[in-house]
């Protein structure tokens, strides 16, 4: 009996271990590395061992002008991305949910911009908001002087942030999409006997039943919104004057620009904690829906 019980047991991990194997080697081995030389004085030279500082590079950190205003820039985009990505790619979600001839291209259409890669979307969208693109030639139709989108610092950071939405609506959508398609048909029919028809049915039926996906898709994009790079990094390298400057774009600059490697490893662990932070909210609020 106690033989069968340990195989039983033993069994699943004897699988997992060979990806666990690798995993430790590409993740959670780079993730310890990285956590002790954020306390070592490790640059320029990295022939040489790193050296130990204990906690300078916080104490730096702690002064760094410029990393509190990436810190800014990255909760700016938090707070002005999610809601656009939790709301609007639901209502997407209702109207590709209905039974209408042509539906399924109209899905298509919406979903195509999460399959394009990001680079594309950065250079055709660069383009787009250039001096003479395309949106500043339609406002000149209209008799609206040019806009330098991403060469002015009030307007850069959200003309990337932009191109976010515009690759995340059509990837939520979907995620809402399933949660609709598991919605009994019968309740909306319920619903509008009692009287509750239009948008008032999605408010009554729909808005509470899909509370699991909405607080999924808000913690994604979240967390997607913290480690934003690419965007930045082909339409405006953080500038004009680092008004577009992410955390990761930051980190990613004192690593490979200026190869601080230790005091990147610090902004990381930063980074770190504000994702696990997310996540942990993501459990709190998970379980609150289960609850409900």
């Amino acid at each position: 009996m106690s033989v069968t019980f340990s195989r039983r047991y033993l069994t699943p991990y004897l699988f997992l271990l060979p990806a666990l194997f690798i995993l430790s080697l590409t993740v959670l081995w780079p993730a310890v590395q990285a956590f002790y030389l954020s306390f070592t004085n490790y640059e320029y030279d990295l022939t040489q061992m790193p050296q130990w500082v204990g906690l300078k590079n916080f104490y730096r950190l702690w002064g760094d002008r410029t990393f509190w205003q990436t810190l800014t820039n990255t909760l700016l985009y938090l707070t002005c991305v999610v809601p656009v990505l939790v709301v609007l790619p639901l209502g997407m979600a209702i109207l590709c949910n209905q039974k209408l001839k042509g539906m399924n291209w109209f899905r298509a259409a919406y979903y195509t911009p999460a399959v394009i890669s990001m680079v594309v979307a950065g250079i055709a969208w660069k383009w787009l908001f250039a001096e003479t693109g395309l949106l500043n030639q339609l406002g000149e139709l209209l008799g609206l002087p040019p806009i330098s989108w991403l060469a002015n610092p009030k307007l850069a950071i959200f003309s990337v942030m932009a191109v976010t939405i515009w690759k995340g609506l059509g990837y939520y959508m979907v995620i809402y999409l399933a949660g609709l398609q598991a919605i009994p048909a019968e309740l909306y029919e319920a619903a509008a006997i009692d009287g509750s028809d239009g948008l008032g049915k999605h408010w009554d039926i729909t808005v509470p039943l899909m509370k699991p996906y909405l607080v999924l898709v808000a913690v994604i994009s979240a967390i997607s919104a913290t480690k934003v790079f690419e965007e930045v990094y082909i339409m405006t390298q953080g500038g004009p004057r680092n008004s577009s400057k992410t955390v990761v774009y930051y980190l990613y600059e004192r690593a490979f620009n200026d190869l601080e490697i230790g005091y990147a490893c610090t902004i990381g662990l930063v980074l770190f904690l504000l994702i696990l932070g997310l996540s942990i909210l993501q459990v709190s609020l998970q379980g609150l829906t289960r609850n409900d």
